[in-house]
């Protein structure tokens, strides 16, 4: 589910850790968070499915109350069998999943039933309640503004992301991915034995190959980062290596390994996606630099033989 302009984001974070911190093992690392991803991957769809319980308690205690309303005494459970959200409570695979990562949830049941009363007062909700009947669409839809309710409360962002350091910069991007992943999903994909989408799932051949890119774009950037160095001082005009700054000599080692070594991606695709990864972690002067830079390499390695493209590689402008 991982696109590769996400993944060389990550290749791009194992690098920079790698040269500040001095990690020993930066392909273990990068493994491992990818693992993470999963992890808050399945805590973020966990929470429409613990609503459910947090709803049900929440109108058992208000039929409790010493003086409940009339509204308290005879509650609308209409949300209770929400079809959409009970087919993902009812997933087996989605179960085991949050047993295995989501189990945090259980210690902050003070911000769930919050987060729940809270949601109540939406017009979404009202105007889902006014309707006598709902259809799996209907169902649907009010799960997913849910979904996005949530993802957008900071009390619950705030805890997810404190489980693990490297989720503040990837919360929005995963919550976007599953937000997606929840519109394609319906009454014949969503029932009890549908295997669950992950973040990365290794039963799925386009991941798997996704992330075996991934992983060897990182070992190339890291086995030809020295020489790529030197390729890049030769090209500096009035400007010393050491002022250039570190994000953007990685995003060149990285773009110089992807063009010597993977001979399907086009040469404009590896550029444009280098270009487009300094505006998110660089500044506008350093993908102008970056650009500059690269054209150059760009022209010494096909002098020297060094790109070689087939297939799709060998296209002007495809997807990639």
């Amino acid at each position: 589910m991982l696109s590769r302009h996400f993944l060389r984001s990550k290749v791009l974070q194992a690098l920079y850790a790698n040269q500040i911190g001095g990690s020993t093992d930066p392909l273990k690392e990068f493994d491992y968070h990818i693992e993470k991803l999963n992890e808050l991957g399945i805590l973020q769809v966990g929470l429409m499915v613990r609503m459910l319980d947090v709803g049900e308690r929440v109108i058992e205690e208000g039929k409790k109350k010493f003086r409940p309303t009339d509204a308290e005494k005879t509650p609308n459970r209409k949300f209770l069998h929400n079809e959409y959200l009970r087919r993902m409570a009812d997933n087996l695979e989605l179960k085991q999943h949050i047993e295995h990562w989501g189990g945090c949830w259980q210690t902050h049941e003070d911000l769930l039933r919050e987060a729940f009363i809270d949601f109540r007062k939406q017009n979404t909700y009202c105007e889902y309640l006014s309707h006598p009947d709902t259809n799996f669409q209907q169902d649907k839809e009010l799960a997913i503004n849910l979904f996005r309710y949530l993802m957008n409360r900071d009390a619950l962002v705030t805890t997810m992301a404190e489980r693990s350091l490297l989720w503040e910069d990837d919360f929005e991007q995963i919550a976007q991915y599953n937000f997606m992943m929840l519109k394609t999903l319906d009454q014949d994909s969503l029932h009890q034995a549908t295997p669950w989408p992950i973040m990365f799932d290794p039963r799925i051949e386009k991941d798997v190959a996704d992330l075996d890119f991934a992983r060897q774009l990182l070992q190339r950037a890291l086995d030809g980062r020295h020489e790529t160095d030197q390729m890049i001082k030769a090209r500096l005009q009035g400007w010393e290596f050491e002022r250039v700054a570190t994000i953007d000599i990685l995003l060149i080692n990285m773009a110089v390994a992807e063009l010597e070594n993977c001979p399907t991606i086009p040469e404009k695709v590896t550029i444009d996606e280098y270009i487009e990864l300094s505006k998110e972690f660089s500044s506008e002067r350093s993908r102008l630099f970056i650009n500059g830079i690269l054209d150059k390499l760009l022209l010494e390695l096909r002098s020297k033989g060094r790109i070689n493209k087939t297939g799709r590689g060998l296209a002007s402008d495809p997807q990639q």
